[in-house]
C-alpha cells in the first residue's frame, strides 16, 4: 500500500474524514468525477482520503497534486480477494467518519471489509453510475450485499429505477444524487481549427466522444454514417480509446469511409472539439449518466442520441435533441441528416440543451446532493442502531 508523502501533514486536520474507495484511478469518467468531488468536498469543509483497489494511475497523481491523500490496495484484478483484508486494515488505521465507495468492485470490497472489521454499515454509502446490462451477476451481488451499507447512490433516475427493479434493492435504501457538470467550462472554450484534425476549413463535422467499447454503439454509428445522404464534405470524428478501436477502424475501411472517419484517440481538449462540431451523435446501448452527452449539451451542440437509460434522462426528443431507437441505423442516419440539413432547427436544439444543463444538471446541485447524504449519515453517528 502506498500513500502520498503529504498525508501526515493533511491528517492533523480535525474535519469530518471521508474515505473514498474506488476500483481504479485510471483516466475515465468515474475516477475524474472522484477527483473533482474530493476537491469540492474539501472546499465544503470535509477531509477526503482516497483508496484505490488497484495501483493508482494518472488520476492518483492528480489527486496527490491537489493534496488529497491516496492509498492503494495493490489489487491485481477483479478477483483478487486480498484487497478485502488490505482495505480492512486501512479502515482500522485511518478510522474515517464515513466511507463512500464508487463502482461495483469497490462497493463490494467496502461492504465486505467493513463487515469483517466491524465498521458500521450505517456509515457507508455505495455508488453505482451505470445501468448494467452485460454483467448481470453484478446485480445479484448488489442484491445480496446492499444491506451492508446505509444506502446505494445512483446518479440518474434511470440508474435508480434499474437498481430497484433489476437488483431488487428496496427504494428506501436508494438515494438519487443527480450527476452534473460545470457548464461554463464548455461555453468559454474556443473551437479547435478543423484543419488540425485533417479536415478542410469548410468541411462539416459529426463528433462522438467516449470509450471505444461495444456498449457505445459505434458499429451502429458507422453503419448510419455510410447511409447518410449528404455530400462528401461531412466527416465523422471520434475521440477516445478502448478495446474495439482496431476492429472498428478496420470496419470503417471496409465500408469505404477511411477518408471521412477520423480516429483521434484520447484527447485533453475535448471541449474545443465540442465547440467545433456541427453535430454530436451518441448511439449507446445503455448508460448511467453519460458525461460526454452532458458536455455536448453544455457546449450547445445539436445532438442525436438513442432512447436508452441515461440518454433519455438528458435529451427530450424535439426539445433538446433528437432521440432514436437503439439498433436502428436508418433512423440514426435520418436524424443526423435532418439536423445537418436544417441548421436553424439544429441551432435551436443546441441552445435549448445548453439551457437545460445550466438549470437542471449543474455540478453545484450534485455536490449539494452529496453533502446532504453525508449530513444525514453524520446525524446518526452517535447512534448504535444499524439500518
Amino acid at each position: 500500500m502506498r500513500v502520498c508523502p503529504q498525508f501526515e501533514r493533511i491528517l492533523i486536520a480535525s474535519k469530518t474524514h471521508i474515505l473514498y474507495v474506488i476500483t481504479d484511478l485510471e483516466l475515465g469518467g468515474v475516477p475524474l468525477h472522484l477527483l473533482h468531488l474530493t476537491i469540492a468536498m474539501r472546499d465544503r469543509g470535509f477531509r477526503p482520503t482516497v483508496v484505490s483497489l488497484s495501483p493508482p494511475g494518472p488520476v492518483g497523481d492528480r489527486l496527490c497534486d491537489a493534496d488529497i491523500p491516496v492509498f492503494d490496495c495493490d489489487g491485481r484484478g477483479g478477483w483478487d480477494v486480498r484487497i478485502i483484508a488490505r482495505l480492512g486494515a486501512l479502515l482500522r488505521d485511518l478510522k474515517p467518519d464515513l466511507v463512500h465507495s464508487l463502482l461495483f468492485h469497490a462497493n463490494t470490497a467496502a461492504r465486505l471489509a467493513a463487515w469483517d472489521t466491524g465498521f458500521p454499515a450505517s456509515r457507508i454509502a455505495c455508488e453505482i453510475q451505470t445501468v448494467e446490462v452485460e454483467r448481470r451477476w453484478h446485480l445479484v451481488i448488489d442484491r445480496w450485499t446492499h444491506r451492508l451499507c446505509r444506502c446505494t447512490i445512483g446518479n440518474s433516475p434511470s440508474v435508480i429505477e434499474h437498481l430497484a427493479t433489476e437488483a431488487r434493492i428496496p427504494r428506501d435504501r436508494l438515494q438519487l444524487v443527480r450527476g452534473g457538470i460545470d457548464p461554463t467550462r464548455m461555453s468559454t472554450v474556443n473551437a479547435i481549427d478543423r484543419v488540425e484534425l485533417g479536415l478542410s476549413a469548410g468541411d462539416r463535422m459529426i463528433l462522438w466522444v467516449g470509450r471505444v467499447d461495444p456498449v457505445k454503439g459505434l458499429n451502429l454509428l458507422l453503419d448510419a454514417f455510410r447511409r447518410l445522404r449528404v455530400s462528401a464534405d461531412v466527416h465523422l470524428v471520434l475521440a477516445g480509446e478502448g478495446p474495439t478501436r482496431d476492429e472498428l477502424m478496420h470496419k470503417s475501411h471496409s465500408l469505404g469511409l477511411a477518408d471521412r472517419v477520423h480516429w483521434l484517440g484520447s484527447r485533453d481538449d475535448v471541449a474545443s472539439l465540442y465547440r467545433a462540431a456541427d453535430l454530436f451523435v451518441f448511439p449507446s446501448r445503455t448508460e448511467g449518466l453519460p458525461n460526454a452527452l452532458l458536455e455536448a449539451m453544455a457546449a450547445g451542440c445539436p445532438i442525436v442520441t438513442t432512447d436508452v437509460a441515461g440518454c433519455r434522462d438528458l435529451i427530450e426528443h424535439d426539445e433538446t435533441g433528437l432521440v432514436v431507437p437503439f439498433g436502428d441505423a436508418a433512423a440514426l442516419a435520418d436524424a443526423m441528416h435532418e439536423l445537418l440539413k436544417d441548421r436553424e432547427f439544429a441551432r435551436r436544439l443546441g441552445d435549448a440543451a445548453a439551457r437545460r444543463v445550466a438549470s437542471d444538471w449543474h455540478i453545484d446541485h450534485t455536490y449539494d446532493g452529496y453533502a446532504a447524504v453525508y449530513a444525514q449519515m453524520l446525524s446518526t453517528l452517535s447512534s448504535t442502531k444499524e439500518l
